[in-house]
């Protein structure tokens, strides 16, 4: 799967996925544009910018800002042709009839509003150009409610919906729009958070940019709305 001449875009690009992600499409040659809240957190996770490496501070939940991102991506290598929505968060909640609006309000924010921001302004781009390629984050959480959960299942379950409809629309204009599902992913805070489990039951973020790849890539030209477990031996 190579990447050459081929410009993608990663929010939460300085987390532990999102590192991951980056660092597998730079190994395969594209041009990258790393999107994180702040300059230091990318320049740490990544360095100096480079001439196939843009960083761009921007907050996911400012459509202006969003914009601005994409702009400068597109000004520095002229499209954009996979967009990966990395960006999200998790918090243990309280049950259904306790949760706050903060707790609600957080996880629609993070999961969902982000990725409808960067549709917004990333996929005119794609259907001004040649087509392209879009994977959202979802969570195997997304499959079924469980208790203390329900806002974070709520708000995965509609990262999936967006990725169906998004397809639907899109298909045939030659923008494939699909999801991955991970299971538990193996980063150092959750080994912290979760010191009794067994991390090698875990989704390794390398593991994941994979199935992120490969769905980036030619190969996955025929895939459209697709919601992929990726659950490694959990």
């Amino acid at each position: 799967m190579t990447f050459h001449n081929r410009t993608v875009l990663v929010t939460g690009a300085a987390g532990q996925l999102g590192h991951a992600v980056s660092q597998a499409f730079a190994r395969q040659g594209a041009n990258l544009v790393l999107l994180g809240r702040n300059q230091a957190s990318l320049m740490a996770a990544f360095g100096a910018e480079s001439e196939t490496r843009l960083l761009v501070a921007a907050d996911l939940l400012d459509q202006a800002q969003v914009n601005e991102a994409v702009a400068q991506g597109v000004a520095r290598f002229g499209r954009i042709d996979v967009l990966c929505n990395i960006a999200g968060g998790f918090t243990m909640g309280d049950k259904v009839h306790q949760t706050s609006e903060a707790t609600w309000d957080l996880m629609l924010d993070l999961n969902v509003r982000t990725v409808l921001n960067m549709a917004r302004a990333v996929v005119p781009r794609m259907l001004d150009g040649a087509g392209g390629k879009i994977i959202n984050i979802a969570a195997t959480a997304a499959q079924r409610g469980a208790p203390d959960m329900g806002a974070y299942c709520a708000a995965k379950s509609a990262v999936v919906r967006l990725t169906e409809s998004m397809a639907a629309e899109l298909r045939e204009q030659g923008i494939n729009v699909n999801c991955v599902l991970p299971s538990i992913l193996d980063t150092p805070a959750n080994r912290l958070d979760m010191p009794a489990a067994d991390p090698r039951r875990w989704v390794a973020p390398d593991d994941l940019a994979q199935v992120v790849l490969f769905l980036a890539s030619p190969a996955a030209i025929a895939i459209h709305g697709a919601a992929l477990p990726v659950t490694g031996l959990s």
